[in-house]
């Protein structure tokens, strides 16, 4: 037997905290975004101190790392994307 739980406090707490971690979710890809941004513009004229000589790649460094980071937390923003295109295209 289930019950419907909508109209009760918990149910308007796991309501509540189902939009929050929904937004929650769609401030990782642009955090992320930001970081590489300014991490790639805080350092450009940086190198590593350590490997000064060693020849370095384009996927190394926090640059990529938080590149990286952004495109694989940027599934919810898929999402919305696609969840407001269908909804635009019904009649």
């Amino acid at each position: 037997m289930t019950t419907d739980r909508t109209g009760t406090i918990e149910g308007w707490r796991r309501a509540i905290a189902l939009g929050l971690s929904d937004q929650l979710s769609l401030l990782a890809s642009p955090t992320f975004a930001i970081m590489a941004l300014l991490t790639g513009v805080l350092s450009a004229g940086e190198r590593d101190m350590l490997c000064t000589t060693a020849p370095t790649s384009p996927l190394t460094g926090m640059v990529a790392m938080y590149g990286l980071m952004s495109a694989f937390h940027a599934g919810p923003w898929l999402r919305l994307i696609a969840d407001g295109r269908s909804s635009a295209h019904r009649p």
